[in-house]
């Protein structure tokens, strides 16, 4: 088990390539290897949106503020 503090990793611009305006991404936590998974907290500012594109594996989303 790995115990890491709120704040304790640093927050992240989100790429041009995935995001149009301002993201901030804030890692939660990624798996160790060969496994593929990891999640983060991503915050959009107004009028902010994710650029198309794709997860071949799949993604999970989990919305806790606002509308999409």
């Amino acid at each position: 088990m790995e115990i890491k503090r709120i704040g304790s990793q640093p927050s992240a611009k989100g790429p041009s390539e995935w995001f149009a305006g301002a993201v901030r991404i804030d890692p939660l936590f990624q798996a160790s290897d060969p496994a593929l998974v990891q999640g983060a907290s991503v915050t959009f500012e107004p009028g902010s949106r994710t650029a198309w594109h794709t997860h071949p594996l799949g993604q999970t989303l989990i919305v806790t503020a606002g509308c999409g």
